[in-house]
């Protein structure tokens, strides 16, 4: 795991943007197409905003997966996870992606994960953008996670701190809004990907940033399977680094 601590938040973004659209790019160069993933979440915003401005990526080979979704949740739900990707990276790139496979969380989601898996084990991902959560969660895989299934998608139950961490973003008005389950990437799948950007500002993320680099890999901390990746970049800014010893 290569761990960068940049200035500020701004800084945090651009860096694992620019790093991510140059391995878009390469895997572009070497098999004319490169497929991703997409994380969401008040972590993202800023890799997201640079990611849509970088230059020279032939968005219309490129292939995007969508790495969780509440079950039950509309669309037009503030919080709706589809809504944020096309308001925030979708809509904004300059050219027609070959194909977005978003997660439907208003389907059957056991039929949903089937669905998405039988789809990405086809296109071999390139390049992962996720985040932490602060319960160490990794997409929606809260602790204690399940590391062993190769099940590309789960139907997930959240609990409680996660809940929490969505209702202190300001996604829902209360705790009773925010849905119970999910449907999620694996944490095996989204090691099966090339590389991966890991992009986690702000102090309320500091301690699940030292359990995930510096303590032992355990389900109960689920971004702390991203030790077994060659392929992890952190990005950190001082605040998130902050519980760091080293």
């Amino acid at each position: 795991m290569n761990v960068q601590v940049l200035p500020n938040k701004s800084a945090l973004g651009r860096d694992g943007a620019r790093v991510g659209a140059e391995l878009i790019r390469a895997a572009i160069r070497d098999r004319g197409r490169a497929n991703i993933i997409v994380a969401t979440g008040a972590s993202q915003f800023e890799t997201l905003a640079s990611l849509v401005k970088e230059l020279h990526v032939a968005w219309h080979r490129v292939t995007a997966f969508h790495l969780d979704e509440y079950v039950g949740l509309p669309i037009t739900h503030p919080a709706s996870f589809r809504k944020y990707l096309w308001e925030r990276l979708h809509r904004l790139l300059p050219l027609p992606l070959v194909a977005f496979h978003y997660i439907d969380g208003e389907a059957d989601p056991r039929a949903e994960c089937r669905r998405l898996g039988s789809i990405i084990r086809e296109h071999p991902i390139d390049v992962a953008f996720v985040g932490i959560g602060e319960n160490g969660h990794l997409a929606f895989n809260d602790p204690p996670a399940d590391f062993d299934t190769d099940e590309p998608y789960l139907l997930v139950h959240l609990d409680e701190a996660c809940r929490k961490q969505q209702l202190g973003e300001g996604w829902f008005k209360t705790l009773g809004d925010v849905p119970a389950q999910a449907v999620s990437m694996s944490c095996r799948q989204i090691l099966k990907s090339s590389h991966i950007i890991c992009s986690v500002p702000d102090k309320r993320k500091a301690q699940a940033v030292r359990n995930t680099v510096e303590g032992p890999i355990t389900p109960r901390v689920p971004a702390s399977i991203l030790q077994q990746h060659a392929s992890t970049m952190l990005y950190l800014d001082p605040d998130s680094a902050l519980m760091l010893r080293s």
